[in-house]
């Protein structure tokens, strides 16, 4: 496939190898498809693990379901130092071994304690996945497609999502609708059910841990740790031997311009860097409080509140699945083309005005169908908008030198703002009722396409020298 490529003042005519760089790409996107299920198998195992472990309280209830994100923050923190120290591919080696012991651990959990503890180092990887896969996709990416592959990596995210919902729509035996609690936990589900929904994510981690063997390191990771040989090599790969030698050229600019060798976290409080990262951890923020994330993880509670029985929760949290997998599939069709600040746009407008009509049916009554279709609509809009082109922004808008810690610290208030939300809706929900709770989570998303308006940059069609020489003016 033949393009021209535009960086800074050069023009090099580029003959890209497009099969192996989707090939490399879909491998670092496989932490997001891990990512995904562990995230969101929570869900489904929650009537059933409650059950067993006896969690008859909102805190115990609301720690079960937000304890994974505990790990998500250190895990953030923690990709950035291991993969500015280490590399990008030795992270994601790394996140996929955790992926692996944590699922096995947290399934064979006899207390509630040690579920917590292994759900917990399931967050770590997490964490860690969430800011490396990314950014090892935009490292490796040209630029008039990188937005395009690294939303494949929410791609990964969605189907991993839906994988979980699929599998726990599977694995449970049909539940009686005049079950007691005691009932369900001495059941199959109860006892042995939940256990198989968290262990199944192993095989997948296993897989990803030996793919991730096989492709290269970030050649700008590698440029930037003097290993020039090894990233024009596989810049050769990328888009032939001109596309080699002008992206070379772009990225020692900006290495040499930054005058050290190794990530300072003290170097993101200098002034040329405060802005951007400022505008990084509020995308972050936004995504998590834009408040689409209960709906994945308190989709039992949402749904029995509508009426709906646990069978047709399960069903129904399957639909919530798909079409967040296919309004992920528009983005990537979109993302390149429209541009990231008109996507972030509709976005919040649209996830906004979805939450005003979520709470207006709580509040008069409504269950059942008009519940269930407001909730797709609202992750319809979330899945073509917040959740894929944030992941793009952060991995594009901050420089070279600063990237992994920047990333790592903009993916830390993610997490944070997403073990604040999760944590947060049970007494939420008491006190506000779900209107109200509803209703704010909209006024949030109306504040946010205000910031967007106002503070995002466009980053289509730049490389990523180009975006630090326009960011930092």
């Amino acid at each position: 496939m033949h393009g021209s490529v535009s960086t800074g003042s050069l023009q090099m005519q580029a003959n890209y190898n497009l099969r192996y760089v989707l090939l490399i790409s879909s491998i670092g996107a496989m932490g997001g498809l891990l990512f995904g299920y562990d995230w969101v198998v929570i869900g489904g195992a929650k009537p059933f693990f409650e059950k067993f472990f006896q969690l008859n309280s909102e805190t115990l209830v609301g720690w079960a379901n937000s304890c994974a994100l505990l790990g998500c923050l250190p895990g953030s923190l923690l990709a950035g130092g291991v993969s500015d120290r280490y590399g990008r591919k030795k992270g994601l080696l790394l996140a996929a071994f955790l992926f692996a012991v944590s699922s096995i651990l947290t399934g064979c959990a006899g207390t509630f304690t040690w579920f917590v503890v292994w759900r917990i180092l399931g967050g770590v990887a997490i964490g860690m996945a969430s800011g490396i896969s990314p950014m090892y996709i935009a490292e490796v990416s040209p630029a008039q497609w990188r937005g395009r592959l690294v939303a494949l990596n929410q791609m990964t995210i969605v189907i991993g999502i839906l994988a979980a919902q699929i599998v726990n729509w599977l694995i449970v035996e049909k539940v009686p609708d005049n079950s007691t609690a005691e009932m369900i936990r001495l059941s199959w589900n109860g006892q042995m059910g939940w256990r198989w929904m968290f262990i199944a994510v192993a095989a997948p981690a296993f897989v990803f841990l030996l793919s991730v063997l096989f492709v290269p390191e970030s050649p700008r990771w590698l440029l930037r740790n003097g290993r020039a040989d090894l990233a024009a090599r596989t810049l050769t790969r990328i888009g032939g031997e001109s596309y080699s030698a002008a992206a070379l050229q772009e990225i020692e600019t900006s290495v040499a311009a930054a005058h050290t060798e190794r990530t300072n976290f003290a170097q993101l409080l200098a002034p040329s860097a405060r802005k951007v990262l400022g505008i990084g951890i509020a995308l972050a923020v936004l995504q998590q409080w834009s408040g689409i994330n209960v709906i994945f993880n308190y989709a039992e509670e949402i749904y029995r509140t509508a009426g709906y029985g646990v069978n047709d929760i399960l069903f129904n949290i399957v639909i919530t699945g798909a079409i967040n997998l296919i309004c992920t599939v528009i983005a990537m069709a979109t993302v390149d083309r429209f541009g990231r600040r008109p996507l972030m746009l509709l976005g919040c407008a649209g996830i906004g005005i979805s939450h005003l009509l979520l709470g207006g049916a709580y509040s008069l009554g409504m269950k059942g169908l008009p519940v269930l279709l407001l909730t797709l609509l609202t992750i319809g809009c979330y899945a073509m908008s917040l959740a894929p082109v944030v992941w793009v922004l952060i991995s594009e808008i901050f420089p070279n030198q600063i990237r992994g810690a920047a990333v790592s610290v903009a993916v830390s208030a993610l997490w944070i703002a997403c073990f604040i939300l999760t944590f947060t809706f049970p007494p939420l929900n008491r006190a506000l009722g779900a209107a109200g709770t509803f209703w704010l989570y909209g006024a949030i998303c109306f504040a946010g396409f205000v910031f967007v308006w106002l503070c995002v940059p466009e980053t289509k069609g730049k490389t990523l020298e180009q975006l630090e020489k326009d960011l930092a003016n």
